[in-house]
């Protein structure tokens, strides 16, 4: 296992590679009993949610993660074309001020609904699908209208 090393776009944010999957792990604001309000969600084998404030962060260590070699040779081994998008466009929840992303994160369990958590494990051949969704969620976020 190796970390990626982190930059200031990262924010919050730290990543560390195992094999082929990576393991984004976000510090909460608030070190209190009600830090789980801040936390990224995850719906094991389902979706991820992250607070809207920490989208770019998460943008930018996913771009990091996809400069390591480990990165490239997962995703030639068994990278999705582009047709086979695994990531759903995101859906932001006003309420809460969490952006939420259906696709392949974390390995699947029988529980059912988001549940905030420490770490979100994804496989590094469907790291480009997200980054692409986040991306765009990002632009649509600063345009107007």
């Amino acid at each position: 296992m190796y970390e990626i090393p982190p930059t200031a776009a990262m924010q919050r944010w730290s990543v560390s590679v195992d094999g082929f999957r990576a393991i984004f792990a976000c510090a909460p604001w608030l070190e209190d009993p009600t830090a789980d309000r801040v936390l990224p969600r995850l719906w094991p084998g389902r979706g991820l949610g992250v607070s809207d404030a920490d989208t770019a962060g998460l943008a930018a260590a996913v771009a990091e993660t996809m400069k390591a070699p480990s990165y490239w040779t997962a995703s030639h081994r068994g990278g999705r074309s582009w047709q086979e998008q695994p990531w759903s466009v995101a859906r932001r929840d006003h309420d809460e001020g969490f952006v939420y992303f259906a696709g392949p994160c974390g390995e699947p369990e029988p529980t059912a609904g988001y549940r905030p958590a420490y770490h979100l494990p994804l496989a590094l051949r469907d790291l480009r699908g997200l980054r692409i969704r986040l991306a765009a969620y990002l632009r649509a976020a600063r345009v107007p209208g």
